[in-house]
């Protein structure tokens, strides 16, 4: 099962390397989409840097700033992973919680899991939904 991991970013070329080493420590198969969103900064040539020696890594810019949900669907439409998840780049968010957020749709229990972030010590919560869905 190939794990597609969005990346919207967005002058984070300080954060870029050691969010991008946390993914790729995360021991399953997945491709990384790094969407630039015309950031003023280096993000963009740390980007291209990471991806020439990370062949499951790909980086689209936008020419002009198209805020977050541009940079998603940018990201969904090069996605061929059977999972999708949305990973900022600000290190916000730890990549190790992947493992519970792929099971229960690995398990074929729900299509979609969503989940917030911890907030003042309290675990992260993660429900899960089975959408039907048409022949």
């Amino acid at each position: 099962m190939l794990l597609s991991v969005i990346m919207p970013c967005y002058n984070e070329a300080t954060t870029i390397p050691d969010i991008l080493a946390q993914v790729r420590a995360v021991n399953l198969d997945k491709q990384i989409i790094a969407v630039d969103d015309n950031s003023s900064d280096d993000t963009y040539a740390v980007l291209c840097q990471e991806a020439a020696a990370d062949p499951t890594m790909i980086v689209i810019r936008h020419p002009n700033n198209r805020g977050k949900g541009a940079a998603v669907r940018s990201g969904l439409a090069r996605a061929s992973g059977d999972i999708v998840i949305v990973q900022d780049a600000d290190l916000e968010y730890d990549p190790q919680d992947y493992y519970e957020l792929v099971k229960p749709i690995a398990e074929g229990r729900v299509n979609v899991v969503l989940a917030r972030a911890f907030l003042a010590g309290i675990p992260a919560c993660i429900s899960g939904t089975r959408w039907a869905t048409r022949a």
